[in-house]
């Protein structure tokens, strides 16, 4: 048994000239990785390609078909954070079929735990639209996946990003068999995360949001992930996964939350804590946001260290 990761270099190819979600980012993580010997501690899985049958677990067809058309005009724009260059489709269906790939070798038992280093990122998508840099909804298309060919009723998503993830929760809002928590800064884009974003219908009370102020203190954080972790143990998830976006770092340029990379060790320990007693260990994690080009590798790096070990 092992902790695995997916990446590949086909991810650098989704690039927007100046935009800071960029191909860098991910060659930052991989160059810290090697350099500290980091990988050869991790069991590398192969990418795989998304189908658009499993697109449509989580978003529109009409979604898909913009994301699709829109790169035969690239590079272009979806909205204004949000570009496609000239592979841009075929690599997010890339991302979210190395999700796909991550959790069901976990599911399957060949490995304990792992990592998506895959680009773009997913949670700001919603059913219906790319934005916030996000094309697909990796994390939400990866939850459906498992309900929908494991023996998983409920998914646990635990959204640490300094963004709230508007995308996931709109997805499964009023879904009973999916847990959405997120800590993450308020107001700051893209608006959503009140405290009082609950859930509706048969799925009120599976959303708990956690919206922290500019320059909080650790300890405000740390309470209301605490409090979190409390309510996801309540709910009894099957599989936990994590929205992991590192641009909660201190340092971070589009951060405001207090995090350091000895904090992302606290909290992946806290999530196995939690999974260990739950979900006999099962915990996928997904590259979200990050975008301090010192602090994201040593976070990530501090992140896989302790699911190595869990």
């Amino acid at each position: 048994m092992s902790t695995g990761y997916v990446y590949d270099d086909l991810f650098l190819d989704h690039y927007a000239p100046g935009h800071i979600e960029s191909p860098d980012r991910l060659k930052a993580i991989m160059q810290f990785l090697k350099r500290e010997g980091t990988l050869k501690k991790l069991l590398h899985l192969t990418t795989e390609e998304a189908s658009e049958e499993d697109l449509l677990l989580v978003h529109s067809q009409h979604m898909i078909q913009r994301v699709r058309e829109a790169v035969l005009q690239a590079p272009t724009w979806l909205d204004p954070d949000t570009y496609v260059s000239a592979n841009s489709y075929r690599i997010a269906k890339y991302a979210a079929g190395s999700g796909i790939k991550l959790v069901s070798e976990i599911a399957l038992g060949n490995i304990n735990n792992g990592i998506a280093l895959i680009r773009p990122p997913g949670h700001h998508a919603t059913a219906s639209r790319s934005m916030g840099f996000c094309l697909f909804n990796n994390i939400a298309v990866a939850a459906r996946y498992l309900q929908k060919h494991y023996d998983i009723k409920k998914v646990a998503i635990i959204d640490w990003d300094v963004h709230h993830g508007n995308g996931t929760q709109d997805i499964f809002y009023h879904d009973p068999s999916v847990f959405y928590m997120s800590t993450h800064l308020y107001p700051h884009y893209p608006g959503t995360g009140r405290n009082d974003e609950k859930g509706e219908g048969e799925g009120y009370g599976t959303t708990i949001n956690f919206p922290l102020s500019y320059g909080c203190s650790l300890k405000s954080y740390n309470d209301a992930f605490e409090a979190g972790m409390h309510e996801t143990h309540k709910f009894d998830p099957d599989f936990i996964l994590i929205s992991a976006g590192f641009d909660a770092h201190l340092e971070d340029p589009l951060g405001g939350l207090p995090l350091q990379e000895e904090d992302f060790t606290r909290l992946t320990s806290r999530i196995c804590q939690l999974a260990a007693e739950t979900c006999e260990g099962r915990v996928a994690s997904f590259l979200e946001g990050g975008y301090h080009p010192e602090s994201l590798p040593t976070s990530v790096s501090a992140h896989i260290k302790v699911l190595v070990g869990c």
